[in-house]
């Protein structure tokens, strides 16, 4: 799909326009396909790129493999953060989440199905969405930089419950999947554990107030958590560290200087990744196991491709200072990139 290109543009001046929008360019989220055969990416442009992994996983490959099959304009400022549910692509920018139909993206009709806005305090409040995140009995949780999380029922489309505590922008959400508990992680330095059944919050961990894990020179930001049952790991300006949640403990410190922006629990491992351009794979014990380069200088979202329909299609992939989405087929190391 052809990009809009601006009218002050001459034709002639095409192709650099475009190399140089490449060249700035930022990927903030991801989101794979239900059938777990596409990947979609947001970037700072407010574009959003459908990419066949079946088509560039083939063995008969070739370098349009690993173009996007569709790129259209979602949003008018950046895609921050992006679910899929089992039809619809959900991506949120500034002040708004909209929704699209995989099957009709796929068919390049590009056109949005709902748009939401959260009720914010004043009308004139524009808040940026950072997170998303899709909880049991339909329902989607928001939060970006009005501090609060918002509850959206995906049926009728209605926001149902405000849950505030925070004082500060949020970076980031999980959840507990054991209990209807989410965690929520910002810049107030704060990660807060709130219970769904009754819109309150039970528990705050306010981490750089840890000694071990203060890293006052960073800040006290929170920019990135998962959640294990009783295990959560979180960090940001912190260290990235490992929590025992009911005992409210720091249980390992990851010996990393960078601030990680994504961290996330696979198997008997914890991934992690951040300023740099590899993705750390660490022990629960701490040790550092691997660290995978990729070809970005900065990374902002790893995804899990799990889709039992595609296991074909299951892999890793990476993206954030560049316009190119890492693909590992194993953890060991970066087998190609996608490309806007």
């Amino acid at each position: 799909m052809e990009r809009a290109v601006p009218l002050a543009v001459p034709l002639g001046q095409t192709e650099v326009f475009q190399a140089l929008q490449r060249l700035h360019m930022t990927i903030f989220s991801q989101s794979v396909s239900p059938c777990g055969k596409f990947l979609a990416a947001g970037n700072n442009y407010g574009q959003i790129a459908i990419f066949s992994l079946s088509s560039a996983l083939s063995s008969e490959a070739k370098e349009e493999s690993k173009k996007p099959v569709v790129t259209f304009q979602a949003h008018d400022g950046p895609v921050y953060s992006m679910v899929s549910t089992d039809r619809h692509l959900l991506s949120a920018g500034d002040g708004e989440v909209k929704a699209w139909l995989w099957a009709e993206m796929l068919k390049k009709g590009c056109k949005e199905l709902w748009r939401r806005q959260p009720p914010y305090r004043t009308s004139l409040e524009v808040p940026e969405i950072n997170a998303l995140l899709l909880v049991p009995k339909n329902s989607l949780i928001l939060a970006g930089g009005d501090c609060q999380l918002h509850t959206m029922d995906l049926e009728t489309g209605t926001f149902t419950r405000v849950l505030r505590g925070h004082t500060d922008y949020i970076h980031c959400l999980a959840l507990r999947e054991r209990s209807p508990e989410v965690l929520s992680g910002g810049e107030d330095g704060a990660v807060r554990l709130w219970d769904l059944r009754t819109a309150k919050e039970v528990q705050t961990i306010e981490v750089y107030k840890h000694e071990e894990c203060s890293r006052p020179h960073n800040g006290r930001w929170i920019g990135c958590l998962a959640t294990d049952s009783d295990w959560m790991v979180c960090g940001g300006g912190p260290a990235l560290t490992l929590w025992h949640l009911r005992s409210s403990t720091p249980t390992t410190i990851f010996p990393i200087r960078a601030p990680q922006k994504h961290v996330t629990f696979y198997q008997d491992l914890i991934l992690s990744a951040g300023q740099g351009r590899c993705v750390n794979q660490w022990q629960l014990s701490g040790e550092l196991k691997a660290q995978v380069p990729g070809s970005s200088p900065g990374l902002l979202s790893l995804s899990l491709n799990q889709q039992p329909a595609a296991p074909e299609c299951k892999v890793l992939t990476a993206a954030g200072n560049s316009c190119r989405v890492d693909v590992f087929t194993n953890l060991g190391y970066r087998a190609f990139s996608l490309s806007f």
